[in-house]
């Protein structure tokens, strides 16, 4: 019998959303932004969580005994005898990824309790997405649980949109909750269409977007471009790396665990961008 990691009383990651089974055409394997951002975090030394919410079953057992073998607390899962454990169906295309989201999941039906907000009261950032507030339910959740955070917590909005599960006034309201957002260069194009902005570069787009929502941090992750970020004081640019790409599942959350440590130990901008 596999043993829960106890939770440190004080968490520097919080992954507040889905998480769910990736079932590719040949194996399935552990997903979901924010969970995916936490299990980064905790490779990169961060002690973290992930609040979210898997079906009495066993793919929900499945999850669980995955998170223990990483030293991950699963004291922030909830369970549901309800609504069955996430999944979605991933289909590699020549022109990108097909993603087949199974409705009514566990993770649709968020609750903000008293244990989920205490740990949110003490952690040193927490990161939320647009996917998980695709039900209204979970939506009020996920906002109780960011405002629930602390003056000095990186409220961490990761975009990542999935269509067609967003609407505007989803994405305005995180907007406006977060501190540090950020999104790829396919996402800027859909957010400046949406607040008719389409003729700006990525650059302006990312300031426009700091100055509106009055954020600390923007950064767009641009493929094999590489990515750029805008604070108040600065915009830095940093290069892609050539690599050979297995598949790109997940790679976003792994920059976003990476800037977020950097943030948290105060890293000048551009090397944080670097890691990242």
């Amino acid at each position: 019998m596999e043993v829960d990691a106890s939770m440190p009383a004080l968490l520097d990651v919080i992954g507040l959303g889905e998480i769910l089974w990736d079932c590719f055409p040949d194996e399935r394997r552990p997903g979901g932004a924010p969970a995916n951002v936490a299990f980064h975090a905790q490779q990169l030394g961060l002690s973290a969580a992930v609040a979210t919410r898997v079906g009495c079953d066993p793919l929900g057992e499945d999850l669980l005994a995955f998170l223990i073998r990483q030293g991950l607390s699963t004291q922030l899962v909830q369970r549901d005898a309800e609504h069955g454990t996430g999944t979605v169906t991933v289909e590699p295309l020549a022109d990108g990824t097909r993603y087949t989201f199974l409705e009514n999941s566990a993770w649709d039906f968020l609750a903000a309790d008293d244990c989920w907000l205490s740990a949110m009261q003490s952690a040193r950032a927490v990161c939320f997405g647009t996917l998980a507030q695709r039900n209204a339910i979970s939506r009020q959740a996920i906002h109780q649980c960011v405002s629930a955070t602390s003056t000095t917590c990186l409220r961490v909005y990761d975009v990542n949109l999935r269509p067609p599960f967003y609407e505007r006034d989803w994405i305005e309201a995180s907007l406006e909750l977060a501190t540090i957002v950020k999104l790829n260069d396919d996402e800027v194009g859909v957010l400046a269409g949406m607040f008719a902005r389409k003729d700006t570069s990525d650059i302006d787009f990312a300031q426009w977007l700091r100055e509106t929502y009055r954020l600390s941090l923007v950064c767009v992750t641009r493929g094999a471009r590489g990515a750029l970020a805008v604070s108040a004081t600065e915009t830095c640019e940093t290069p892609g790396i050539a690599i050979q790409v297995a598949d790109t599942v997940g790679a976003g959350d792994a920059f976003t665990a990476g800037l977020i440590r950097s943030q948290l130990q105060s890293w000048p901008l551009s090397q944080s961008l670097t890691l990242a």
